[in-house]
């Protein structure tokens, strides 16, 4: 029977964090940033678990949104900043999700609104892992899942005029359950973009986050990921 999407997910998410550990890359003491979403929420899970049979001992978490803080505290992982003197600035290891995952292991995130803190996590890490199901791996970005933008409410209009000129469709995000646009956890709002033709991931990470009143984008390209990949047939493909 083919697992469902929400099944490969926490399949990629328990088995990520177990070949981690087996490998080295997840020890005790260590300092491991942690995404948002549904499916890094499982490897939360999964490392709260490894954490509570004594196979990790003192880990030291950053959190990479208000959501995984919560599940951090309710699961009784230590949650510091990128600022604590404990962490100083760099972890060992990041673990998160991602919307797309592309054929160089090029990522779009930020479904979550929670990208701009992903990507400072990620980037200040030595190593990181995306834990995915098979949807999510594409051929190609930038016609399917909308990239987020992380603005400047200020800066909203010209913003948007400038991601036209680079051949964007941009749409303010909605709130679901609240009046009015997303807040970030930051306070910013988000643009989620698409294009008519698939677009070079590498070359607009960095257009785009030129823009004046862009505080952040959601393709991840300056650091390559180990990806884990759930598939229906219950097997993960590692990459």
């Amino acid at each position: 029977m083919a697992l469902s999407k929400d099944e490969q997910k926490v399949l990629a998410a328990r088995h990520a964090v177990d070949t981690l550990i087996k490998n080295g890359k997840i020890f005790s003491g260590m300092k491991i940033g942690l995404g948002t979403g549904s499916t890094a929420l499982p490897a939360v899970k999964r490392l709260a678990e490894k954490i509570q049979d004594g196979t990790l001992k003192d880990i030291k978490a950053v959190s990479t949104s208000f959501q995984t803080t919560l599940a951090c505290e309710e699961l009784g992982i230590p949650v510091y900043t990128l600022n604590d003197k404990a962490i100083n600035g760099s972890l060992d290891l990041a673990i998160d999700g991602a919307d797309e995952i592309g054929p160089d292991n090029t990522l779009i995130k930020g479904g979550g609104a929670a990208l701009l803190r992903e990507k400072i996590i990620a980037y200040s890490a030595k190593e990181f892992a995306i834990v995915a199901d098979e949807s999510k791996d594409v051929k190609d970005h930038g016609t399917k899942f909308p990239l987020p933008v992380e603005i400047i409410s200020e800066a909203r209009v010209p913003v948007i005029q400038a991601l036209e000129k680079l051949g964007a469709s941009c749409v303010l995000r909605e709130g679901v359950k609240k009046a009015g646009p997303v807040i970030t956890d930051n306070g910013n709002m988000i643009i989620d973009c698409t294009w008519k033709s698939p677009v070079d991931p590498f070359d607009l990470e960095d257009r785009i986050n030129r823009i004046t009143g862009v505080v952040e984008c959601g393709f991840f390209t300056k650091i390559k990921p180990l990806v884990f990949i759930a598939q229906a047939a219950g097997n993960v493909v590692e990459r």
